[in-house]
């Protein structure tokens, strides 16, 4: 009988050529693989660095005009992600780095026109741990690797600390916070958002905020398709309580008095289920192209843009006297959201109010106290609602306070906003339990509210009446020689120079192109 071959089950070995050509092309792929991830960091640092490089010359002129993730996330940057990680934590680690480069002295002249991109590089080489090898700089820090890492060494032992981490202040501390989403009923309801962003995390409903959804702290969702076309809209709990509690009526004609970025005027236009008429005031030219393109995206064809200060609109124009409802969220100090901005990391941040900033603060509640007396003015207005996100008195019960026996000539009261909150105003005058303040400790911005409603039957004929005489306007008149005496043309001048060149900027309200609080 003849003999089989033996029949294995085992596969066949593969021959040692073959075997060297998978090896080769194993390590070709890990090759390719690492080079696309140097290149990647390569220009990630480069963008990192044209971005310090903007918020350092910004903050050491005190002329910030953008907030550090509005600079992040404009359309010029493209790897956001990595681009923002590295520049939050450069400037977090800065201090550190400019006292290794001191002692190291490799900072010379000839690298000084790139010192930004030598921080981020010595953040990502000697901190961050990652390996470059691409570009000069890289080579250069990598060279004096050694020295950087000993004078680290002797930094530590000098201040008496066991890490890195402790070197770092305090102000550097992050504190984990909810992210909040609104979603925008004009294009989606809330149940459709709440299916898809639950296929990638927890979701919740907030308990105050009708179509505002609260996710984990951490989750990125800046490139989400959702966010991306508008149907939700990434903006701060405190943001969405302002248009909330004005609570427009569908089919009212509304004023946002300082709207750029635009996030609440289409929250209004959302609450209003796209009808009635919103005019969106905006006096700065680049904002007024940011709040066009919030209004794109979002769908409201009830928004009308005007490119003006609110102050120039006349209560008396046939245009505007059936205004029903005003929201004045102005020029402020942005106090209230400065972890937001992120200006903790800052080289000029600190707690404590100077002697420019109290001036300023002055100077803006200045132009706040004119701005509320207007919005009052206007004949057919019922309901007014204050915002800021500032923490300051002079900008927020101040403010108030200043306007109240105008507001009671006029018809006006306070109302109590979300009576259930429990942080009320600073008990600073009568009535101030009407007044809403909510508060970093709280999870949230800093944000003030007040809502002034006119009582009912109160000058009814008078608003009602398209013929309206100039009783009410002299009353105004006469309020502003009694209580703004000096409140000159210049000094108005002044302030609306300071809008428009972005002084007052906050960055994440009035001023930015980015994701925003406000």
């Amino acid at each position: 009988m003849a003999l089989r071959p033996h029949q294995s089950s085992r596969p066949e070995r593969k021959s040692k050529v073959e075997g060297r050509k998978d090896e080769k092309k194993k390590n070709g792929s890990r090759m390719k693989s690492r080079d696309g991830a140097e290149r990647a960091a390569y220009f990630a640092r480069r963008e990192a660095a044209g971005v310090l490089r903007q918020v350092l010359r910004a903050d050491a002129t005190r002329r910030a005009t953008a907030s550090i993730k509005s600079l992040v996330y404009s359309p010029s940057v493209r790897n956001k992600k990595a681009t923002f990680a590295l520049v939050c934590q450069t400037l977090k680690y800065l201090p550190v780095i400019k006292e290794i480069l001191t002692s190291t002295a490799i900072l010379s002249n000839k690298w000084k026109k790139q010192e930004e991109l030598i921080y981020v590089t010595i953040y990502d080489i000697i901190f961050g741990q990652e390996i470059a090898t691409d570009g000069l700089v890289e080579k250069y820090i990598i060279r004096h690797k050694e020295a950087l890492e000993s004078a680290l060494a002797k930094t530590c032992v000098r201040r008496q600390v066991k890490s890195v981490e402790d070197l770092l202040p305090n102000k550097n501390r992050d504190v984990p916070k909810s992210r909040f989403l609104r979603v925008n009923t004009l294009k989606i309801d809330v149940e459709s958002a709440v299916k898809e962003f639950s296929k990638i995390t927890k979701v919740d409903h907030d308990e105050m905020v009708p179509d505002l959804l609260v996710l984990p702290p951490g989750v990125d969702l800046h490139d989400h398709p959702l966010v991306l076309d508008g149907s939700v809209v990434l903006q701060g709990k405190a943001s969405c309580m302002v248009a909330n509690a004005l609570s427009p009526k569908p089919g009212w004609k509304v004023i946002d008095a300082c709207a750029a970025p635009g996030n609440k005027t289409v929250h209004l236009a959302a609450l209003m289920k796209g009808r009635g008429n919103i005019i969106a005031c905006e006096l700065n030219q680049p904002r007024l192209t940011v709040l066009q393109e919030t209004i794109r995206k979002s769908g409201a064809t009830n928004i009308d843009t005007m490119h003006g200060d609110f102050l120039d609109v006349d209560p008396s124009d046939p245009a505007y006297m059936k205004v029903q409802a005003i929201l004045l969220d102005p020029s402020c100090s942005g106090s209230g959201i400065s972890t937001q901005r992120l200006d903790h990391l800052l080289p000029s941040y600190t707690e404590d109010i100077d002697a420019d900033a109290s001036k300023r603060i002055e100077k803006l509640a200045g132009f706040q106290r004119k701005a509320l007396e207007h919005a009052l003015s206007f004949p057919s207005v019922e309901r007014v609602i204050y915002s800021t996100c500032s923490v300051h008195q002079e900008e927020n019960e101040d403010v108030i306070q200043s306007v109240l026996p105008l507001a009671s000539s006029l018809g006006f009261e306070l109302a109590t906003p979300y009576p259930q909150w429990k942080r009320r105003g600073l008990p600073v005058f009568d009535g101030s339990e009407h007044l809403l303040r909510t508060d970093p400790s709280d999870g949230m911005e800093g944000f003030f509210i007040a809502l002034f409603v006119r009582k009912p039957n109160e000058d009814i004929a008078m608003r009602n009446d398209d013929s309206i005489d100039s009783t009410n306007f002299n009353r105004v008149k006469s309020f502003r020689q009694i209580y703004f005496p000096r409140m000159s043309k210049m000094f108005l001048y002044h302030a609306s120079q300071m809008r428009r060149d972005g002084q007052e900027a906050c960055g994440t309200c009035h001023g930015c192109s980015g994701p925003s609080c406000c």
